[in-house]
């Protein structure tokens, strides 16, 4: 899944769930939930497998997607502010929610292949995403997107 579509659910769980203890995990385990949605993004393990680099039409879009979410995540967290609370709790569950694919930048963009809890960790999340064809991954993901906002927004 895009990184925009994770980092607004994080959001929405914790505009819903202000408590951070119930927020912060419910956060992090919706990137996994998520996951099991059907939807596209880049298949970037695939580009780096057969032609030894990412594409940079996927390079591209993940900086948009990335660039995007953390703009958007941080303009819904500084809604409230001055509540520096309420901020820092939407603010970190928008960043739970994608962390496990941040973990992964070191293998993908820094060259570093041969960490074996970073290679746990793709081979998990690969082998629990439902990947379709872009025009259904998009739609799906367009979904979670409004109704994320609907609950942030309510």
């Amino acid at each position: 899944m895009l990184e925009l579509p994770h980092t607004l659910v994080g959001a929405a769980i914790a505009t819903a769930i202000p408590n951070p203890y119930i927020a912060l995990p419910l956060a992090l385990a919706s990137h996994f939930v998520t996951d099991y949605l059907p939807h596209w993004n880049p298949h970037i393990n695939t580009e780096l497998k057969s032609k030894g680099m990412i594409s940079s039409k996927s390079r591209l879009i993940i900086l948009l997607d990335s660039g995007f979410a953390l703009m958007l995540g941080t303009l819904i967290a500084a809604r409230f502010l001055p509540d520096v609370s309420r901020f820092s709790v939407i603010f970190f569950a928008c960043f739970l929610a994608v962390a496990p694919d941040v973990a992964e930048i070191p293998y993908y963009f820094l060259g570093m292949q041969n960490v074996p809890l970073i290679k746990k960790l793709i081979s998990w999340q690969r082998g629990h995403q439902w990947n379709v064809r872009p025009m259904l991954g998009v739609l799906t993901q367009a979904i979670v997107v409004i109704a994320s906002l609907i609950v942030i927004f309510r």
